[in-house]
């Protein structure tokens, strides 16, 4: 059973190349999710059987400091921990599950069955508490058999110092390679657009930084292509209606890949598996961190610094200027060459004896 987090696609998108790998190796996989991931992979994989588990309710903000925000909110992220590991004991009784893979869900981890915790940030970013939330994110860690980093271990790796740490004290922990959908594909369409602009992550700011970019778009020639991320919904609002900008609520896989090849380059938040993608398929990318989100903030700064991408923060986004900026960075072209699917078959060969 795969269990990615249901805070925007990100978690979703990146255990897409784990389910595939699971169904070729021949494989009975079930998806557990909520929200908006479950109905992203519902479309992705019609196929398979697939259970609601609630996520985790955090409330975001449109201004201020978004971590004491969440630690407000944290006796209530504790309880839904709590409660979803309650859920996946049935779950794994009624499906007989034999191993759980969960994306960034801490409820998700047995002591029946066999379960792994994919994450990038063994090193939480913040501007205070940080040693006690890493420690507590390492006590929750600690429940699973073994912790899987999206990311290569060499110094020319994705995540920086979110995961790349002197001291691990979360064991045993194995770099698996970029994570992302767009593994293998190559891009060779004319171009038609001068952006792809891609809108995730949860409310209020995703739709903040929507109508930021609509309102840009229409002071411009600057021919666009929007992206809402919301898999769910079915009518585009009014305000979003302009000749200089195509917009979709959501896209299939291949027709997101076909967008982006027809476009100079990628403005979206700076997610980490966003970045997975960019980096797999060697596109150019304006990155605009969350507000607050401490994670997209570092990775933004992180990769600015390495001349990778372009950046600005969302007060100071200028949509026209961004674009000018971006083709002075280099992006990245990354070539995964980890075996992910010889890494599945061993992990599981060894989880059966």
């Amino acid at each position: 059973m795969v269990c990615p987090l249901d805070w925007g696609l990100g978690h979703a998108a990146r255990c897409i190349p784990i389910i595939n790998t699971l169904i070729e190796l021949g494989h009975e996989v079930i998806i557990a999710a909520d929200n908006a991931p479950l109905n992203f992979l519902k479309t992705t994989f019609p196929q398979l059987q697939l259970v609601q588990l609630p996520g985790y309710t955090i409330r975001y903000i449109t201004n201020g400091c978004m971590n004491f925000k969440i630690l407000l909110q944290l006796p209530g992220f504790l309880k839904s921990i709590k409660k979803e590991h309650q859920l996946l004991i049935t779950i794994i009784k009624e499906n007989d599950i034999d191993l759980v893979i969960s994306d960034n869900r801490y409820g998700c981890w047995s002591e029946k069955v066999a379960s792994v915790f994919i994450t990038h940030q063994l090193s939480i970013q913040a501007p205070f508490g940080k040693k006690w939330l890493n420690k507590m994110n390492h006590h929750f860690i600690q429940k699973f058999n073994e912790c899987w980093i999206p990311d290569i271990e060499s110094e020319t790796n994705l995540s920086g110092n979110l995961s790349h740490i002197k001291k691990r004290n979360v064991l045993p922990t194995f770099f698996i390679g970029s994570l992302s959908r767009f593994s293998g594909k190559m891009l060779s369409s004319e171009q038609k657009y001068d952006a792809f602009v891609i809108i995730s992550g949860p409310e209020p700011q995703r739709t903040v930084f929507e109508n930021l970019v609509a309102k840009q778009a229409e002071k411009t020639a600057l021919k666009l292509v929007l992206v809402r991320g919301l898999p769910s919904e079915n009518k585009i609002p009014t305000y979003l209606h302009s000749e200089n900008l195509e917009v979709h609520n959501h896209l299939p896989t291949e027709l997101f890949l076909e967008k982006i090849e027809q476009s100079n380059l990628v403005i979206s938040r700076s997610g980490y598996s966003t970045i997975m993608d960019l980096a797999v398929l060697g596109k150019k990318a304006v990155l605009i961190p969350t507000p607050g989100q401490t994670e997209q903030e570092y990775l933004a700064t992180y990769h600015f610094e390495k001349q990778h991408y372009f950046t600005q923060t969302q007060q100071e986004f200028n949509l026209e200027e961004a674009i000018e900026n971006a083709i002075y960075f280099t992006g990245i072209h990354l070539k995964n060459q980890f075996d992910l699917s010889m890494f599945l078959e061993n992990k599981i060969c060894s989880i059966k004896k």
